[in-house]
């Protein structure tokens, strides 16, 4: 099935009113149904969202500070599962596409994510972090994706 690029995230109005009244927002999380403009009218669509992008993009919609994506390691590692797996505590996006070009991450797991990272600091010059969710508060933990 298809997974085209999100140009555009819906009510991404209501989530800027509800992070500026000081409420963590946790949207996108999948389950979302993809629709297309046709004849003036939105329209369900036969395909996948992509999670990562489509948070990224909601980040940027709303002039996010900052991006959290979170997954199920509290780092991004290159070499990863291998003698020489190394944590990345802090990455430029230059560094990141060098990375996924060397295919340092892999598809359908964390490859999404840094492309999702370096589309939102791209757009924003704010840092992406990386981490899973009980690090959430910890400051020293997870990998910060810088312009």
């Amino acid at each position: 099935m298809a997974s085209p690029r999100p140009i555009r995230v819906q009510n991404v109005k209501l989530v800027r009113q509800l992070a500026e009244q000081g409420i963590i927002v946790i949207t996108v999380g999948g389950g979302g149904i993809p629709v297309a403009m046709k004849d003036g009218y939105l329209q369900g669509v036969e395909a996948v969202i992509d999670k990562d992008l489509a948070s990224a993009l909601t980040a940027i919609q709303i002039e996010a500070d900052e991006f959290y994506i979170l997954t199920d390691v509290p780092k991004v590692y290159i070499n990863f599962r291998k003698p020489n797996e190394k944590a990345l505590d802090q990455i430029t996006i230059k560094e990141a596409n060098k990375y996924l070009k060397e295919g340092q991450f892999t598809e359908g797991s964390m490859a999404p994510k840094i492309r999702a990272a370096v589309l939102f600091v791209e757009a924003t010059g704010h840092p992406c972090i990386i981490t899973e969710a009980g690090k959430l508060g910890d400051k020293s933990c997870g990998t910060r994706i810088v312009k």
